[in-house]
């Protein structure tokens, strides 16, 4: 295994702080709030308490804290059960459905979210291979009427012909669908797959064009391309100066760390007695008890 399984975890709950950090910090005449961490902690939380996806502990504890789920809101919330059941195509497919249908969001928003846990997934089972990666998403995605594939598409294309981001601008138009602004953040993390720094500072570069997209702005763009690039990569490829930036802007960061471990101990099979996390998990070592391959302690 290239990276530690644990690690990518971390990497996409850093990599999606990093994100929203360091667009605010870049653009502070923006003042666009994402709210990351508010919308991923409440999902990792409950399958990191209950040791599986359960439905109707989701629609309860996302019901008491938000009165409207935005669309960015909705991806960044699914992102831990994608990590959770990455191993599983077919039920991550479900499990997706399934929260997608109960929370009755637009298509878009559903097939955005598809494509994104597609993409986790490939990243953490090692199978993702950017020549193939849109295609599968596509598949993956189904029958749809939304045009996240054809913007897909058109990044796929774009990546192969090397084209640059002024080409790609003026395939997508800039206009204020959701799907332009995810195959953005596509065509950011695939154009610079290994170098998580490249992938994050060009969304941050970039911001300016995108500002007047209505139904995902730029800074969400940012979160997205550094949540994929930060899974791929894994924590490891987080510059030093990016977290001190992250400590000192971020009071929660050691326990945001800690729920992402607890997520993949959670995943893993491993049991401890009275892992009981709140909102945020407690400072405490997770030293696991027993060991155990996926499904062999308990069922997901």
């Amino acid at each position: 295994m290239r990276y530690l399984l644990g690690s990518r975890f971390r990497g996409a709950f850093l990599g999606g702080l990093l994100g929203e950090t360091l667009a605010k910090s870049s653009h502070p005449q923006h003042p666009v709030v994402s709210n990351f961490a508010e919308s991923l902690v409440p999902g990792a939380t409950s399958l990191v308490q209950l040791g599986k996806f359960n439905l109707d502990d989701w629609l309860e504890i996302y019901q008491k804290k938000f009165t409207d789920l935005e669309p960015a809101k909705i991806i960044f919330a699914t992102i831990p059960l994608s990590l959770f059941c990455h191993e599983n195509p077919v039920k991550l497919h479900q499990n997706l459905l399934q929260i997608l249908k109960n929370w009755d969001i637009d298509p878009e928003v559903r097939d955005s979210t598809l494509a994104i846990g597609y993409a986790i997934a490939q990243s953490l089972t090692e199978k993702l291979h950017p020549q193939s990666l849109i295609p599968q998403i596509i598949a993956f995605i189904g029958e749809t009427t939304t045009p996240l594939p054809q913007n897909l598409l058109k990044v796929n294309n774009l990546l192969t012909k090397k084209a640059g981001l002024e080409i790609l601008q003026c395939e997508l138009n800039s206009q204020t669908q959701l799907s332009e602004g995810v195959a953005l953040a596509f065509y950011y993390f695939l154009s610079t797959l290994e170098d998580f720094p490249l992938t994050v500072s060009r969304t941050i570069h970039h911001q300016q064009i995108w500002k007047h997209n209505a139904v995902i702005n730029s800074q969400d763009i940012s979160i997205i391309a550094a949540v994929l690039s930060g899974v791929y990569n894994s924590s490891v490829s987080i510059p030093a100066s990016w977290r001190v930036l992250l400590t000192r802007e971020f009071s929660q960061i050691s326990p945001m760390l800690e729920l992402a471990d607890a997520l993949a101990i959670a995943w893993s099979g491993v049991y401890k007695p009275g892992l009981n996390l709140p909102e945020f998990p407690q400072e405490e070592n997770f030293t696991p008890c027993v060991y155990a391959a996926p499904r062999v302690i308990k069922a997901r």
